[in-house]
């Protein structure tokens, strides 16, 4: 199923929503600039499992250099359809969110959501040396504080049959409930593997997890803003 849009007007500018966004174009074209580069500014900014993991064992590692991977990648994605899948889903579903927790909460829980879906990521693939990167768990704590928020949300999604492609309306819950299912099965499927795969999942059931926590406790807006 892949979504097309909610029917769940915020009625405001999801000012931090668009930023993030913007901050995340804008460094793919910084990315995009680097030529051969790439790789070693991939490895830098990007969480390597294995660096976390054997940091006491890293002459040259310091706190800054092991630790802030942990924000910055984030904003790091490996192509074009990366970074235009999880924007789009940032774009669908962040904007209630925001408007939910209000925009300086909404800062700290996507990134509370980012960064604890590195340290899942970190924990379930310690032996890896690939860099993880992209923004799809930090967008997969907002997607599971969206299913719990607005379970009843109807979603627009194009839903493949083999040759015929369907547009149909679902409730949030049905919506966002399989894409967690597809995630965690896969990433169960990849505990017996030493490297993971080429796709964080656990990165992705982490950050899900943590944002249905997370949009428990943190307090609604006392306003809506216009």
């Amino acid at each position: 199923m892949i979504p097309i849009r909610d029917r769940n007007p915020s009625g405001t500018f999801h000012f931090v929503t668009v930023s993030i966004i913007l901050a995340n174009v804008l460094v793919f074209l910084i990315e995009l600039s680097l030529g051969a580069r790439l790789d070693s500014f991939l490895f830098q900014f990007g969480v390597v499992p294995v660096k976390v993991a054997y940091s006491s064992d890293i002459p040259d590692a310091t706190f800054l250099n092991t630790y802030f991977p942990f924000l910055s990648y984030m904003f790091l994605h490996g192509g074009f359809i990366h970074l235009i899948g999880n924007m789009w889903y940032l774009w669908i579903f962040g904007d209630n969110i925001e408007d939910r927790l209000g925009r300086f909460k909404f800062i700290i829980f996507y990134f509370i959501c980012g960064i604890g879906s590195a340290m899942v990521h970190v924990y379930f693939n310690s032996q890896s040396g690939i860099p993880c990167i992209g923004a799809s768990g930090a967008i997969a704590g907002v997607l599971g504080a969206y299913m719990v928020t607005f379970p009843k949300a109807r979603i627009l999604v194009i839903l493949p049959l083999f040759i015929i492609w369907e547009i149909i309306e679902l409730p949030a819950i049905i919506v966002l409930g399989f894409w967690f299912l597809i995630q965690f099965f896969s990433g169960a499927a990849t505990i017996s593997s030493a490297h993971g795969g080429g796709v964080a999942w656990w990165a992705h059931i982490g950050g899900f997890v943590i944002g249905i926590i997370l949009i428990k406790v943190f307090p609604k807006a006392r306003y809506r803003r216009v």
